[in-house]
């Protein structure tokens, strides 16, 4: 984290707005493949046309000290690792942090959303506690030889995770515990305090519960030789979680949780199925590891959103891209 925070820091303090020019140039040297790829997540980031702006311009001027009192440290540090290569000096944005869970009235930028919110544009915010993934040698040990235990660590504060508590706390199949305050009674009969990763990986199935918006353990459980156990999502991020398949990407459940211990069973006794998600969603996971395409595609979100409210120019490919 300490790195995290410093390399924050220098993003903010030292632009890069000379380097902007060679970081679109990159754009010409790929595939078309690729660059299909990314006009294809640009659109799903960004999917409006200069018509939205209209009666809604941005009229926040990007000052650092204001982002910072208004929003925390880890949305700035992420906004900026990006803002840096533009020159701020006359362009505005909306920006709104935290967990969105809502849509937008007005376009803004923001971390999550509901599926298929059109004017909530998302960018990779708060990534380093939403987007961590697993190592190679963090997946040694191979699934078959796991704990058919459903783990499940989480603050449940929410009432869908509290309805999954009153059910499941005490399942000899299921070890799942609250973290974090004790000042609910009945989160108080829940806790069990954290697990470490290397706890979590012991166990075939990990439950994937959204909090106030996304489920933050999804990623690295997808990068993972465990199998996450979801209802089908109804928030997405950077991460694109509204494009997840299920029993493709994850085992999905109802959102009451009644088909839940008929799910445990029967993926229990299908191994292959098993396996097929494994890979699917470590294939899933890897697209978001290439930090170069992160990057740009980050950027473009940014020129595409300052290109729609008439703030900048841009080139010929980028047109073609955010068509």
């Amino acid at each position: 984290m300490l790195f995290y925070n410093l390399k924050g820091i220098y993003h903010c303090l030292i632009p890069a707005s000379r380097k902007l020019k060679s970081k679109i140039k990159t754009l010409e040297s790929m595939q078309d493949a690729q660059l299909d790829r990314i006009k294809e997540r640009l659109q799903y980031y960004c999917n409006l046309k200069k018509e939205s702006f209209i009666s809604s311009p941005p009229i926040t001027n990007i000052a650092l000290k204001n982002l910072l009192s208004n929003h925390g440290s880890r949305y700035c540090y992420d906004l900026f690792s990006l803002l840096r290569y533009f020159n701020l000096k006359n362009l505005k944005l909306e920006f709104i942090s935290g967990d969105v869970n809502t849509s937008f009235i007005s376009p803004a930028i923001c971390k999550s959303r509901p599926i298929g919110s059109n004017n909530n544009i998302l960018l990779k915010l708060d990534s380093a506690r939403h987007f961590k993934f697993l190592k190679d040698f963090q997946k040694n040990e191979i699934y078959q030889n796991k704990s058919n235990i459903l783990f499940f660590r989480g603050g449940c504060y929410q009432t869908h995770r509290k309805d999954f508590m009153r059910k499941f706390f005490t399942h000899p199949l299921i070890d799942a515990g609250h973290v974090g305050s004790l000042k609910d009674p009945e989160l108080k009969k829940w806790f069990k305090g954290k697990a470490d990763l290397k706890t979590h990986l012991k166990h075939k199935f990990i439950l994937s519960l959204e909090g106030n918006d996304v489920a933050t353990n999804l990623k690295w459980i997808m990068s993972s030789n465990s199998i996450a156990i979801a209802p089908k999502m109804k928030f997405e991020t950077w991460f694109m979680e509204g494009k997840l398949v299920e029993n493709v990407h994850y085992l999905k459940i109802k959102d009451d949780y009644s088909d839940l211990l008929e799910q445990l069973e029967f993926i229990k006794e299908n191994p292959d199925l098993a396996n097929f998600i494994i890979h699917n969603a470590n294939e899933y996971t890897k697209e978001f590891q290439n930090k170069k395409i992160e990057e740009i595609l980050g950027i473009l979100v940014l020129r595409k959103y300052f290109y729609l409210t008439n703030q900048i120019e841009v080139t010929p490919l980028e047109l073609e891209l955010f068509a």
